[in-house]
């Protein structure tokens, strides 16, 4: 998404912090029944493609870019490049499978050597322009060259890296497309225009996939948008506001809705077309929009408030003094919010997030996330 703002210590009681991390960690292992029923026989390796839903260090790691805390404070006690006061979709995801968080390809002091695979997401990134750092298109020719290199060592008879095997029953998930509708908006272009772009906009996801199998993968996870016009970032920003019953700016959703409509027929579209291959496609709105709607019921309160941030009610949120600033405002930690700092969602999100994700319900064809380790 937006690239952050530089971020300031948080202080806070280390004992009673440390106590309630404990337990709420527990509480969300005793919710991911999938981590102990996963059916995956060979070792799962995971190549991701996104933005800043599913960085884990990207930015951090590439530019440099300081991601301090409070981000980080809810579950490694430490800023680790994720936007988030905790863990993002992703991380629960390689949980399920009782494998290693992904590390970042960026990161050259991470001590990872990608047996698992490598998160080639980055804040900020979108699939157009195309060749400008660090789109969809290059993370692909990122990937091409981490292949190319990995395979030139195993050969040299290096071990322990992916071989051509590995990069064969490897998963692929493509989590991106956010900020290409995002910023159309907020280059002040019409709902219309704005739709215009959508057909370029899958067009770079469908040359992604196509390359990705050209180059012997198989199976391919993609995740849909979510609901643009809830985050408070967006309805901080936007004067005239078209709302919807639940509070949320319409013409956003609508174009979310239009983008991931197109994607679901490019899933078909490309199930037919690639032989051997599996695709599947993951209606994130779906499941991110029903928890905002139903956010008591989920036990969160303000779904439209961010954790972390300035300003107060309705959404704590100001583009001068975004989370981290001087001045900042931060919620208790513990506290039942969705969204952590006007753009990302917190860990108790993502970890409902993600066992909706890996119930198969909101997955076409429905399919359990361990599909690809399974033979």
């Amino acid at each position: 998404m937006a690239s952050p703002l530089s971020l300031s210590l948080l202080c806070h009681h280390p004992i009673f912090f440390f106590c309630y991390s404990l337990l709420f960690s527990t509480l969300l292992l005793a919710s991911f029944p999938h981590a102990v029923a996963s059916q995956c026989k060979n070792q799962p390796i995971i190549f991701n493609f996104g933005d800043s839903n599913s960085d884990t260090g990207g930015l951090a790691s590439g530019l440099g870019f300081p991601i301090n805390l409070p981000n980080g404070r809810s579950f490694f006690r430490r800023p680790t490049g994720r936007l988030s006061d905790g863990r993002l979709l992703i991380d629960f995801l390689c949980q399920s499978l009782n494998a290693s968080y992904l590390s970042p390809y960026l990161d050259s002091l991470g001590g990872s050597k990608f047996t698992n695979g490598a998160n080639f997401a980055v804040v900020g990134s979108s699939t157009l322009p195309k060749y400008v750092p660090f789109s969809l298109n290059i993370q692909v020719m990122q990937f091409l060259h981490f292949k190319a290199r990995s395979l030139e060592l195993v050969n040299a008879g290096s071990r322990n890296l992916i071989n051509e095997e590995g990069f064969r029953n490897a998963l692929y998930i493509i989590d991106i497309g956010q900020n290409d509708i995002a910023d159309s908006f907020d280059k002040n272009l019409s709902y219309v225009q704005v739709t215009k772009r959508i057909p370029s906009i899958i067009t770079e996801i469908k040359n992604a996939v196509k390359t990705l199998y050209n180059q012997g993968g198989r199976k391919f996870w993609i995740h849909n948008t979510g609901p643009l016009g809830c985050l408070p970032q967006k309805l901080w920003l936007v004067q005239k506001k078209d709302l919807d019953p639940h509070g949320c700016l319409s013409s956003y959703n609508s174009a979310a809705l239009l983008f991931n409509e197109v994607l679901r027929r490019l899933c078909q579209e490309l199930r037919s077309e690639l032989a051997d291959s599996t695709i599947v496609y993951v209606d994130i709105y779906a499941i991110k929009y029903d928890l905002i709607a139903n956010s008591s019921k989920y036990g969160f309160s303000s779904p439209l408030m961010a954790c972390c941030g300035s300003g107060g009610p309705p959404y704590n949120y100001n583009i001068r003094v975004t989370c981290g600033q001087p001045g900042y405002q931060v919620c208790n930690e513990g506290s039942r919010f969705l969204n952590w700092d006007g753009i990302h969602y917190t860990e108790a999100a993502n970890s409902i997030i993600a066992s909706r994700v890996l119930s198969t319900a909101y997955s076409s064809p429905r399919t359990t996330f361990d599909f690809f380790c399974r033979s």
